[in-house]
């Protein structure tokens, strides 16, 4: 079928404004799936976490709570040195500036 060089340009650009609409869409998704470092802080208090200090030592425990400084109060605390188990705690209270990172763990 023969059609005109108006007809496919408006074609084209229907095509063009569709994959546009749909790349939005899924950019709208990527957005949603983000998070921040606090929407992981927030979604692990009450959790069992993994804290570990710039000297090697994990800390395995209940995250009771932190603050802005990352000091940080554990339940049922397990001391982990070289991957040996140390000491059990009932209540730990780590300085933020020794942390090295918190990591959620499966109980």
């Amino acid at each position: 079928t023969k059609r005109t060089l108006p007809a496919i340009m408006s074609t084209m650009s229907a095509e063009v404004a569709a994959n546009d609409a749909n790349k939005a869409n899924e950019g709208e998704v990527v957005e949603q799936n983000k998070r921040s470092p606090s929407d992981f802080l927030k979604d692990v208090l009450g959790r069992p976490v993994n804290v570990r200090l710039n000297s090697g030592t994990d800390y395995r425990g209940v995250l009771a709570c932190l603050d802005g400084y990352m000091n940080i109060a554990m339940e049922q605390t397990e001391e982990y040195v070289d991957g040996q188990l140390k000491s059990k705690y009932g209540d730990c209270f780590i300085r933020g500036n020794n942390v090295l990172y918190i990591s959620s763990q499966k109980r």
